[in-house]
């Protein structure tokens, strides 16, 4: 219920934060959001239902709003928030600028910490056993380290041991090469909070941490992981959480790719061999009596993968590939293929709970003193290896045996040959649609959910989104929707040109045409972004036009030549300058890139981003469509590219003095039927065809 309290609090905060900004703007678009999120959440549209999903445009300050609203409803009721993000830079602006700001200016008592995966921190003790702390050795290294690595080792974990370090990677202030983190990286099998040596470990700590604090700053991806879990495990259960998804737009395919496997079959053979042989002397350090089951259990399992796992890959060669890749059609598995999965499924279990309840044994002895932990931290860390990869290859085998149903998107099944090994195949399965998943892990348990984006409908309608979601659109079913237009004004503040090309995107002299033209595009003296659909195109005519450029003093800097962020350092020098900078970009660069101001006056866009069915997912998802009497250009490949250029077209302007031309070079925005819903669909900057 939307108490007194929770109104005063709202109200409150919100007057403070006109004093704590300069030159603050109300805005009726903010005040509206603050209060739908209010009267979500507190249950007033719907007693059970308390979800929103909202698109509020570029300068609405959505990230504020929400924190405004959310926090005193949280905070009343002895609530948890989890805001979830899709980005580290909006995880980063959250911690350090919106929930300090809003600490200010509110009446509410709450606190706040950033989540991260266990694989953001290092294990205390795998730690000191990689520096050589306490008599330990380096075997753990594949190969032998250098003499400046085991230096960044012994001064990481005298850091971490003084108390100057927490153990997370990111707060590390020199980068840590990957192969240096994976050998002290936490892991949950060897890094157990209940073993006595493991309490204080940095990623206890920070779990510890998260049951103290009222909002946490989570990813989409943390999210979903603990959503696999069951859900309460790594964040708070969702019984007792109000959930932000933030950057909503990127949840589904996160939890598509959560629920997705892959595996080799003749790299699987190479570490199910050194498993094999190891097994023994792993087992050996727990009680005999009772290790001995699982031991036999565990070699039976790996004995029998290890041929039926070669015949399988010996089968995938006779397959017919396309582009190295055999698709199955609608998921159907040829007869033998399905028998086999069914088999290699409960072996791959088998074997994956076998190596479990043996690192369990070691465990339990290690708990109670009887084996020492120089012993057993370096037997658990490898057991831990080989229990990840068997989970993962008890997962694919799971979902290559699932038999189809009749209702319901089938899975996508294929086999790749593989990049790395020849004469290797890695067997692949995802689901093509996950919103039932959603609805089962989150929106059907969590006390309520807020999605907000600048680009939540495609071509207009949420209904892309919700579909991929999992959210129902029935007014009876509770869900709230908002769409919000920025304050902008775009009809005086920015215009949209679509000059005349000779070609389309898909005839072979597009590039040749960009060439030629690109001159006549870019703004001299300003800042310029030219956002491109592939690399290939985008280094074919940076190549062709470096020169012509550099002849008139202008400055290019293209993607992948150097970091995003000395790019853009440069950008921001040349502009101050008054030089005339050009960034050429592509998919990357047209989301998350905040280039306020003179950082951006003049946008070309040289292709509408439609997505080429290539990868297996699509290309198994588009035949669905087709299947059921659809179309899947229309439905799939038209909305997708429709939100891919609302996000490039967001980067021209960001602040409400802002100004700029934007370009797009692709005439079938105008030639094309379907060009004037994805033209619609863009905000209303004032419109020039050529």
């Amino acid at each position: 219920m939307l108490t007194t309290n929770i109104q005063k609090s709202i109200r409150h905060s919100y007057q403070n934060l006109q004093h704590q900004l300069d030159n603050f703007v109300p805005r009726r678009a903010q005040n509206y959001l603050v209060a739908e999120i209010a009267k979500t959440l507190c249950g007033q549209y719907h007693k059970s239902t308390r979800m929103m999903v909202a698109e509020a445009g570029t300068g609405i300050g959505k990230s504020l709003s929400y924190l405004m609203a959310s926090i005193p409803v949280a905070v009343q009721n002895n609530r948890k928030i989890v805001i979830s993000t899709a980005t580290v830079a909006l995880q980063e602006q959250l911690l350090h600028k919106d929930l300090p700001l809003y600490r200010r200016i509110t009446d509410q008592n709450f606190s706040f910490v950033i989540a991260k995966g266990r694989q953001r921190y290092c294990c205390a003790e795998k730690l000191a056993v990689a520096c050589g702390a306490d008599g330990g050795q380096m075997a753990m290294f594949e190969s032998k380290p250098k003499k400046s690595d085991i230096e960044q080792l012994d001064k990481m974990y005298r850091s971490l041991a003084s108390g100057k370090w927490s153990g997370d990677r990111d707060s590390w202030s020199t980068p840590i090469d990957d192969a240096i983190w994976q050998s002290v990286v936490s892991e949950k099998h060897s890094c157990n909070s209940s073993l006595p040596a493991h309490r204080q470990c940095p990623f206890a700590k920070a779990r510890s941490e998260l049951d103290k604090n009222d909002v946490i700053i989570a990813n989409h991806s943390l999210v979903m992981a603990d959503a696999e879990l069951g859900g309460g495990v790594i964040l708070p259960e969702p019984e007792n959480t109000l959930f932000i998804f933030d950057e909503a737009h990127h949840l589904p395919q996160v939890a598509r790719d959560h629920a997705s496997a892959a595996a080799s079959l003749k790299g699987v053979t190479a570490w199910l061999e050194r498993l094999n042989q190891a097994a023994s002397k792993l087992s050996g350090l727990a009680d005999e009596k009772r290790v001995g089951r699982f031991r036999n259990e565990l070699q039976d399992a790996i004995q029998q993968l290890i041929p039926l796992l070669s015949e399988v890959n010996t089968y995938c060669s006779s397959l017919p590939f396309e582009e190295k890749v055999c698709r199955f059609e609608h998921g159907d598995l040829p007869e033998w293929l399905e028998l086999q999965a069914k088999t290699l499924k409960q072996l791959s279990q088998k074997g994956a709970q076998a190596a479990g309840k043996i690192a369990d044994l070691i465990s339990e002895r290690l708990k109670d003193g009887e084996i020492a932990a120089r012993l057993a931290e370096p037997a658990l860390a490898e057991l831990g290896f080989y229990i990840q990869r068997f989970d993962n290859l008890a997962a694919v085998w799971r979902l290559m045996a699932v038999v189809q149903k009749d209702k319901g998107a089938p899975l996508a099944r294929w086999i790749e040959k593989s990049p790395e090994r020849e004469d290797d195949h890695v067997v692949s399965v995802a689901p093509l649609e996950v919103g039932w998943q959603l609805d089962q892990q989150l929106w059907s348990r969590c006390v309520g959910a807020i999605l907000v984006s600048a680009t939540m409908r495609a071509l207009n309608s949420f209904s892309f989104f919700c579909h991929q979601a999992g959210i129902s659109q029935k007014e009876q079913d509770g869900v709230q929707f908002l769409a919000l237009a920025s304050p902008f004004d775009y009809q005086t503040q920015g215009e949209l040109i679509v000059p005349k090309m000779n070609n389309e995107p898909q005839a072979p002299q597009f590039t040749d045409e960009l060439c030629e033209k690109m001159l006549d595009f870019i703004a001299e003296g300003k800042s310029n972004l030219v956002l491109f659909a592939s690399y290939w195109q985008m280094n074919k005519v940076a190549d062709n036009l470096k020169g012509k450029f550099a002849l008139k003093g202008w400055h290019l800097q293209v993607q992948g030549e150097t970091s995003r962020s000395e790019i853009l350092n440069k950008h921001k020098t040349l502009t101050q300058c008054g030089k005339t900078s050009i960034l050429f970009g592509t998919g990357s660069f047209s989301e998350g890139l905040d280039l306020p101001g003179a950082l951006l006056e003049n946008l070309i866009i040289t292709k509408i981003p439609f997505a080429v069915p290539t990868s297996p997912i699509e290309q198994a998802h588009a035949e669905y469509v087709e299947s059921k009497g659809g179309n899947a250009f229309m439905q799939i490949t038209v909305p997708e590219a429709s939100k891919k250029l609302i996000q490039s077209a967001g980067r021209l302007l960001r602040k409400e003095q802002d100004s700029g031309k934007l370009y797009i070079l692709d005439r079938r925005i105008v030639t094309k039927r379907y060009g004037k819903s994805l033209l619609d669909s863009l905000p209303p900057f004032k419109i020039t065809i050529i």
